[in-house]
């Protein structure tokens, strides 16, 4: 098994002593689609962010390494973050798109780690490097769009063509956070959709932040629960029951699971949860 993500110890501390994250040790592998799971504040999106070295750690502690490259260690960011980014795809909540420009240039700032600068600066790409952009738009179902204006398009198209941009990058690991949180259900089940189907497709590792428990059953095999910035749970996600759920979250589960109300009857073998996971 390779590991496409490995985080030792990783702490970090906010001002006033608060701790957005303590203590996180995990592993994800390539292929895995893993959910990480919390009510807001939990530290999923700060933890998120540590993976992409965004922003370092508590100084003197913790490691993370991605694509079996160093991220940051001790607190401090290594040297060579820029260039292990390139494997990093990073699919924020509100897009990240440049409004004014059309759909298949903000798809081709996947390709500036790999272009001059100069080229990146003016937007000048090669015929081969359009096509690869449409392609990529091809995959997420939106290439009829390609030539829009970003703004045109509505939100699920907008973070379908941040996915795309993510293809382009040819990133090796995949981070979103709370990518469906401002989606409604139609565009919510696109995009993870188009989510799942790249994991299976090209195999890479997706670690996806998500407030709805019933959407990570669904689509994630595995769930990494974080309270206080504590992972609390790390396993699969059919073995999740309300009950742990309840004695993990407490008053936060109604955030986490809204539609749950009591025990409902299931299919044998399944478990109130676990149903929610099955095709309608």
């Amino acid at each position: 098994m390779t590991i496409a993500i490995e985080v030792q110890g990783l702490s970090k501390t906010f001002h006033a002593g608060a701790k957005a994250l303590d203590n996180v040790s995990l592993q994800v592998a390539d292929g895995e689609m893993v959910a990480l799971l919390g009510a807001s504040g939990s530290g999923k999106s700060t933890l998120l962010r540590h993976l992409a070295g965004f922003v370092a750690g508590d100084a003197g502690q913790g490691s993370v390494v991605v694509n079996g490259q160093l991220i940051q260690r001790n607190g401090r960011l290594s040297r060579q973050v820029r260039s292990a980014r390139a494997g990093i795809g990073f699919v924020f909540q509100q897009f990240n798109l440049v409004g004014r420009l059309p759909v298949i240039t903000n798809v081709l700032t996947g390709l500036l780690p790999r272009v001059p600068l100069w080229r990146s600066l003016t937007r000048w790409f090669l015929r081969d490097e359009v096509r690869q952009g449409l392609e990529a738009l091809a995959q997420v179902g939106i290439d009829d769009y390609a030539f829009q204006r970003a703004s045109t398009l509505s939100g699920g198209q907008q973070q379908r063509a941040a996915i795309a941009r993510t293809l382009v990058q040819n990133a090796r690991v995949i981070l979103a956070d709370e990518p469906i949180a401002s989606l409604d259900p139609e565009s919510s089940r696109r995009v993870m959709d188009t989510l799942a189907h790249i994991n299976r497709s090209r195999k890479v590792a997706v670690v996806v932040s998500l407030h709805q428990v019933d959407v990570a059953l669904r689509y994630c095999p595995r769930v990494v629960a974080l309270r206080h910035g504590k992972v609390v749970y790390d396993g699969r996600a059919a073995d999740l029951t309300p009950e742990m759920l309840r004695d993990l979250y407490g008053s936060d589960l109604g955030e986490l699971l809204p539609e749950y109300s009591a025990p409902a009857p299931v299919m044998p073998g399944l478990s109130p949860l676990s149903a929610l996971a099955q095709p309608a």
